[in-house]
């Protein structure tokens, strides 16, 4: 009896466990990697003088992604166009990535008599003009941003078209707030690009955190021109970028959910 109990626990138990089902493991919650394409403004260093930074690096302290900053000083859509750098970044990027895109600080002039290989064609959307350096014809900021934007989305990308940061408003010693054209740009191309593709206006969040700061404080981000800010400068436009995405200032964008720590700086 004593050994017939024995087994018929013993067989009652493995007729428990195979009835049970095995809980799987479950994978970490996998989020996206996010690629940012600019200039010095955005770029690790920035203007690369031991002075002055880029905002890309800090946005990760407020964000759960992976942030890889592709940006590169001296760069307008156009030249990071042509020497490939969208394209070296569309290699990399897997569906589910992020892709933020601001350019514009190195955007203007006009390359029909004075080519400075960075100049885009005046206009918002199929113009185009003629190098007066090398005779190649040039695309509008609009055409470039659309088709760097179309490679990230045909990887199954999302994209946020991202307004460029601004000059010191302060720098009169009155507060002067002019958007450049190249903020309209960035919305022209969103717009003409819809599902996928975002716009975070990062010139008005930082607009709106000098107005705030005041004359002195934000005259003292700038210790070499009226572009580049130092390291806390850089790190207030990654501030006003990230609660512009959180308070959905544009609207929602695809970093809205994986950001974990938005300061209040506007």
């Amino acid at each position: 009896m004593r050994f017939s109990s024995l087994s018929t626990v013993l067989a009652l138990g493995a007729l428990k466990a195979a009835a049970t089902p095995t809980r799987p493991e479950l994978a970490p919650r996998a989020t996206p990697t996010v690629y940012l394409c600019g200039d010095s403004t955005m770029a690790n260093k920035g203007a690369n003088d031991g002075a002055t930074d880029g905002w890309g690096q800090y946005f990760g302290t407020y964000s759960s992604v992976t942030v890889v900053n592709k940006a590169i000083g001296g760069r307008s859509a156009r030249s990071y166009w042509a020497e490939g750098r969208f394209a070296e970044v569309a290699a990399l990027v897997k569906s589910g990535d992020i892709v933020v895109i601001e350019f514009g600080h190195n955007d203007g002039g006009t390359p029909v008599t004075a080519d400075n290989g960075r100049s885009d064609c005046p206009g918002a959307g199929t113009e185009t003009c003629i190098s007066s350096a090398t005779g190649e014809t040039i695309y509008t900021f609009v055409f470039y941003v659309i088709q760097a934007s179309k490679l990230m989305t045909a990887k199954g990308a999302t994209v946020i078209l991202s307004s460029q940061t601004p000059n010191n408003l302060w720098e009169t010693g009155a507060f002067v707030s002019a958007p450049p054209r190249f903020v309209g740009y960035q919305l022209t191309a969103q717009k003409a690009l819809g599902t996928g593709v975002y716009f975070v206006d990062h010139y008005e969040a930082v607009s709106k955190t000098y107005k705030k700061l005041g004359n002195t404080e934000t005259n003292a981000l700038y210790p070499n021109d009226h572009t580049h800010t130092s390291p806390k400068g850089a790190l207030l436009s990654a501030q006003a970028f990230t609660q512009a995405i959180y308070t959905k200032t544009n609207g929602t964008t695809s970093l809205y959910d994986y950001v974990i720590n938005s300061p209040t700086v506007y």
